[in-house]
């Protein structure tokens, strides 16, 4: 029974207490020495990193090919990168062998 009154008891003073503290903070003399304080110009050092993922996108291509090593035929599976400055990145994926002649 004394827990179910002192929690009563706090929560009808939070009531109470905190519409008057957020009152106080809304004067129109606060809201202008608020605003006064905000910088009106932004200064910015270096790059604009926000759209580096758009700036550093890859076209990706799957090339498959049929290669002879000798007697045994191999197909073999790669995958291109062609990147926005021109060069390309050509990574072997898979090899499977397909017939022997």
């Amino acid at each position: 029974m004394k827990k179910f009154f002192t929690l009563s008891i706090l929560l009808v003073s939070g009531l109470v207490f905190v519409p008057s503290a957020e009152a106080k903070t809304n004067n129109a003399g606060n809201a202008a020495a608020a605003n006064a304080a905000e910088p009106q110009v932004t200064i910015q050092l270096g790059q604009n990193r926000r759209n580096r993922r758009m700036n550093n996108r890859r076209a990706v291509r799957t090339v498959t090919r049929n290669v002879r090593r000798g007697r045994v035929l191999y197909r073999e599976t790669y995958r291109v990168t062609y990147r926005p400055n021109g060069t390309t990145t050509t990574r072997l994926i898979s090899r499977v062998r397909v017939g022997r002649y």
